[in-house]
């Protein structure tokens, strides 16, 4: 009984393991259950991420070997060895072929560690060398303001959404840090000396092994703060772009602004909120659609649909229409619902002559062409989702938008290839089209007559 435990707990232990490595160093082994799509979209973000980090390095880089140049030479008479130009130019190569390879291909993580270790090392190697260069005791480049490039350093690697690099620079740097102290109070033969007096420490080649902890643990202290910030935000990260790329797949299914209104939806959509207000509604009818299935193969008559529709809907789109419904050959689309537009009736005739000069002139594959008829309304309608808590569809509905339907069935009997009702036409006023009358209809399923009227492009 006892092992069993001991076995089962040493599991656990070593699953919380793996996921904190996983959590802390291996960003692609933390995301791996995510769409690929998502995968590479977080990929991109790190390697510009990196980009950014290596061109940040270069002009701190840059400004420092500015300063070093325009500062007094203090080097001791006689003495021509200066290491920290040797060191800089070491690390400026080594950023510019980490910059050049960032572009190129995608940085391995061991690369990403090394990075760190020689960025770390170099820097630490660069403050050393301080008391080479200027003949003073190691203690001498404890008091070094260079010291501060550790903390630069540490915050730049936040700037890739992977706490556990973040977490490496910090401990590296303080590591460094605390062998630097241990050099300094080890080396006796250069004047340094361990003091307790804070003034003499600032004073002189002294150690004070307390003020050197200090800087020690504000390294780490601020280490862990930021690997914990971007540990959080890596979370932030990866939520965004999933519901960004959710957003961006809805969009296929529903409008854009259907999306949003999905994305701010508290609970059930079943239970979302309806809209109700003025719309036009426009019906499009593909002519003749029974033959053309006839004729065709059914992948053929497919492929003619999905490159039909795609036609068509571009007018629709352009005129600020949003298409609700494709139903069998003939799509529902409605204006100023849910998209806003003020024009709305305006839009919705622009949109049904546009379709029609299109197909007029349009071949499809095997020199199909194809035509349609279309019934255009403009009153209160509703839009909202209906279906099952399982499955639902965003729609409008409401008596106007049958209208339109109606309209679109009875330009036939019209020899239109449009039918606009009267509500719509007065809400029109743009010159580039007039109506011209058809006269009186009885629409199916109503016993009152209703006036009819057919949209044509105005010739200047």
């Amino acid at each position: 009984m006892f092992e069993k435990t001991s076995e089962s707990v040493h599991r656990k232990l070593l699953s919380l393991f793996k996921s904190k490595q996983a959590w802390l160093f291996n960003w692609q082994q933390s995301t791996e259950e995510l769409p690929e799509s998502i995968q590479i979209a977080i990929e991109k973000q790190q390697n510009s991420s990196e980009r950014l980090i290596s061109w940040i390095q270069i002009a701190i880089l840059v400004v420092f070997a500015i300063l070093y140049t325009m500062a007094p030479n203090t080097l001791p008479i006689g003495s021509d060895f200066e290491p920290v130009p040797l060191f800089l130019g070491a690390y400026f190569i080594f950023t510019c072929l980490r910059l050049y390879f960032s572009y190129i291909s995608r940085l391995a993580y061991w690369v990403l560690v090394l990075s760190v270790l020689v960025d770390m090392g170099l820097l630490l190697g660069l403050i050393w060398s301080f008391h080479l260069q200027y003949m003073q005791p190691p203690s001498f480049y404890l008091k070094s303001p260079t010291l501060l490039y550790i903390f630069i350093f540490i915050s730049l690697r936040a700037l890739r959404f992977e706490p556990g690099l973040v977490l490496l620079s910090g401990l590296v740097g303080a590591a460094g840090w605390l062998i630097l102290m241990i050099l300094a109070i080890t080396d006796h033969s250069g004047g340094s000396v361990i003091t307790r007096d804070y003034v003499v420490y600032l004073t002189s080649n002294s150690v004070l092994i307390g003020g050197e902890l200090d800087k020690m643990i504000s390294i780490l202290v601020v280490t862990a703060i930021l690997t914990l910030a971007i540990a959080r935000g890596r979370q932030l990260l990866i939520r965004s772009i999933v519901e960004a790329r959710t957003a961006e797949s809805l969009s296929r299914f529903v409008p854009e602004g259907v999306a949003a209104q999905i994305a701010n939806t508290q609970g059930p959509l079943i239970n979302a909120q309806t809209e109700s207000c003025e719309a036009s509604i426009l019906f499009v009818d593909l002519i003749s659609f029974t033959s053309l299935a006839e004729r065709l193969p059914p992948e053929k008559l497919i492929t003619t649909l999905n490159e039909y529709f795609h036609v068509i809907s571009e007018p629709i789109e352009r005129n600020h229409g949003v298409i609700n419904q494709f139903q069998g050959d003939a799509i529902l689309a409605s204006f100023n619902l849910p998209t806003k537009d003020a024009n709305h009736a305006n839009s919705a005739v622009r949109a049904a002559l546009e379709i029609q000069e299109i197909l007029s002139t349009y071949r499809f594959e095997g020199g199909i062409r194809l035509s349609t008829r279309a019934g255009i309304n403009t009153g209160t309608v509703v839009g909202g989702f209906i279906g099952t808590s399982d499955r639902l569809s965003y729609t409008v509905y409401g008596d106007n938008v049958n209208i339109a339907s109606r309209l679109q069935v009875l330009s036939k009997q019209y020899n239109s290839t449009n039918l606009v009702s009267l509500r719509t036409m007065q809400l029109c006023d743009d010159h580039t089209f007039h109506f011209r009358e058809k006269g009186r209809g009885i629409l199916r399923g109503r016993s009152s007559p209703v006036m009819l009227y057919e949209a044509v492009r105005t010739h200047n």
